[in-house]
């Protein structure tokens, strides 16, 4: 008896690990005080989305879902924080890494369908530019999805002024925050998305106000009292959630996706949705 049990509750915990938790995104919804922020920009709205690790089979439920929940949420702008595709584990032996891009074309038509007042934006991980960045970067622009590869771009809006700042993969040694700043002015608020989280810690001495990372997949397995198991290089200290860095805000996403094995355990797939809010002065 105690047997069956015990067997039945491996067989639920195993349903919802490889087939409940990867496909049910949660929604996480905040409100993110910046000094800097303009008036102008109080109330705008950052839908996020982050590693999807796109397969044909596994992807398209949760994926889905996180479009549907994006696209309720009317945002003004949707990013995307890198890992559209998966570097096989034994690409330096097959030589098979470029044709693992070949599934960005599959994904882009999956991520056209976000609606958002400025469309939708993204960066590269360690995983995209390990197969094949020029041809996942061409694809996604050919989307209308704008790649920020080591630059920024200005959003204006009733005489206010932002600047979004992407990344190339930390991991990959790709990423120049000096180059990406260039022309930036000083004294405007800067939101800054790189792939890895633990960039934050440099990017703290720069005049950044909000990074946005993924990465870590939050560790795809969270115990309770533990933590995950296990953490990729640059997610190690900040892999899930708000962290505040000197000045800088910092959200690390948990990911659409997964990687080596289709398993999530309290750590389901997560879409964000940051409200922008400026402080106002404070009196003398």
């Amino acid at each position: 008896m105690a047997a069956g049990v015990a067997a039945t509750g491996a067989l639920v915990l195993g349903e919802d690990t490889t087939l409940l938790e990867p496909n049910r995104p949660i929604l996480t919804a905040m409100e993110v005080p910046l000094a800097r922020l303009p008036v102008a920009f109080d109330g705008f709205t950052i839908a996020q989305l982050s590693d999807f690790h796109y397969d044909d089979q596994l992807s398209p439920v949760p994926m889905g879902a996180a479009i549907e929940i994006v696209n309720r949420l009317q945002p003004d702008l949707v990013v995307l924080t890198g890992d559209i595709a998966t570097v096989p584990v034994f690409h330096r032996v097959l030589h098979n890494a470029k044709r693992s891009a070949a599934v960005v074309e599959p994904c882009a038509r999956l991520l056209t369908q976000l609606r958002a007042r400025l469309g939708t934006v993204s960066i590269l991980g360690n995983h995209d530019i390990g197969c094949d960045a020029p041809r996942i970067t061409a694809t996604l622009q050919a989307s209308g999805i704008p790649v920020l590869r080591n630059r920024a771009v200005p959003l204006e809006q009733d005489g206010g002024r932002i600047w979004l700042c992407g990344l190339d993969s930390v991991v990959e040694k790709k990423q120049n925050i000096n180059q990406a700043l260039h022309g930036v002015p000083g004294d405007e608020l800067v939101i800054l998305l790189v792939h890895e989280p633990d960039f934050a810690d440099r990017a703290a001495h720069y005049p950044v106000d909000l990074q946005l990372s993924g990465h870590s997949h939050g560790g795809q397995i969270w115990l309770p009292g533990i933590g995950a198991p296990w953490l990729p290089e640059f997610a190690q200290k900040y892999p899930r959630g708000q962290h505040r860095i000197g000045p800088l805000t910092l959200y690390t996403n948990m990911g659409i996706g997964t990687i080596r094995l289709p398993i999530r355990l309290n750590c389901p797939p997560e879409v964000t949705l940051f409200t922008l809010r400026s402080q106002p002065a404070v009196p003398k």
